[in-house]
């Protein structure tokens, strides 16, 4: 391999019972299992929102009972790594009981894209109302792969959405396309007049940065700076400080290379694009994303905690100002997709695929 490789802790765990678990400086109790798991959010009495990608929102209470409140998403392309996808909060939920969905939305025959839609939660009536989608993947394309779409919104109330490149590499760069990007919208889905391209219109107005694989992650730290994680091609993952106007470099650069071998130049043969603030060969498949603000875990407040797909791990970062790396990695034995951290400062995980498990972090 010619690329500097990244050693792994070896901490190994089938059940969160194994002896080697001891090692681990957190107890890990597995409270209930979903189909297909994929994100989840806490709201303001404790309990959660959890989306399963063949297209259920379930109301989960703290000892894991939960229960569907919402299975009508609307031309859902349920399928490869397509589904129901992120849920998070309007900033102003309390007030507004607004929620944000995102989701691969089918299109004429074989073209498919990433949908963010809105809606109000009914928590006294255990529903979703006023499902209204407010943006979408322009264009839609073919294929079942890196719809991206994860959300989060900015300290200043902005909507912040990725958008992978769909496996089709160019797009990334094609500044007519908003896949392969970061995108900046007011939480209505309408476009801030400041963006780095807005005098341009249309969707290349939506765009913060560009030269994005397969963004699966985002999260703001204590000081308002926008971090986000993504797959490489074979290799490669970044963690990236997100930027105004920054063009990342795909596919034009990457750490990794295409999986059919064809060699991608480093990020440091082109230093007009902004490179990793760290990256993983071998990768990790990231995915879910926290920067913990907790108490309970006081060593790691201000450190992200990022899933480990293929590496079924939980890896730790830690971040000094705009630099980072990775501090720790703990085996979990399974595909990990979705880290939250939980109002008492615990630290929950959602295992991937069929049965996967949540699962909620305490010190020892």
């Amino acid at each position: 391999m010619r690329r500097m490789t990244i050693m792994v802790a070896s901490i190994l765990v089938a059940s969160c019972a194994t002896a080697d678990s001891e090692s681990w400086p957190f107890d890990a109790t597995p409270l209930a299992g979903f189909n297909e798991p994929w994100a989840m959010t806490f709201l303001p009495d404790g309990r959660l929102l959890l989306t399963e990608k063949p297209g259920r929102l379930l109301l989960v209470a703290m000892d894991g009972s939960s229960k569907v409140i919402f299975d009508d998403v609307p031309d859902l392309a349920y399928g490869g790594q397509g589904g129901l996808g992120d849920v998070v909060l309007h900033p102003d939920f309390q007030d507004n009981q607004r929620i944000y969905l995102s989701y691969a939305e089918q299109g004429d025959g074989d073209l498919r894209g990433a949908a963010v839609a809105r809606a109000e939660l009914d928590l006294a009536g255990e529903r979703i109302t006023d499902f209204e989608v407010i943006w979408r993947q322009d264009p839609k394309v073919t294929g079942r792969g890196h719809y991206g779409h994860r959300i989060a919104f900015s300290p200043d109330g902005y909507l912040f959405i990725s958008s992978g490149e769909r496996q089709k590499f160019d797009p990334a760069q094609d500044m007519r396309a908003n896949l392969g990007k970061i995108l900046r919208l007011h939480d209505d889905g309408s476009v801030p007049g400041d963006n780095p391209f807005s005098d341009q219109g249309g969707v290349t107005a939506q765009i913060w940065t560009l030269g994005h694989r397969n963004p699966l992650g985002l999260a703001f730290d204590q000081s308002g700076r926008l971090w986000n994680h993504e797959m490489g091609p074979q290799h490669g993952d970044e963690l990236n400080l997100v930027v105004r106007g920054e063009n990342y470099g795909y596919p034009i650069v990457s750490n990794g290379d295409h999986y059919d071998g064809t060699v991608i130049p480093d990020h440091d043969t082109r230093p007009e694009f902004a490179a990793p603030k760290a990256y993983w060969v071998p990768s990790i498949a990231p995915a879910g994303f926290i920067i913990y603000s907790g108490t309970l875990f006081p060593d790691w407040k201000g450190d992200g905690f990022i899933g480990g797909l293929v590496s079924k791990a939980l890896v730790r970062v830690e971040f000094n100002g705009s630099e980072a790396r990775e501090a720790a990695r703990y085996d979990m034995g399974r595909r990990i997709r979705e880290i939250e951290q939980g109002p008492d400062g615990s630290i929950w995980l959602l295992e991937d695929a069929k049965g996967g498990r949540l699962l909620r972090l305490t010190p020892k």
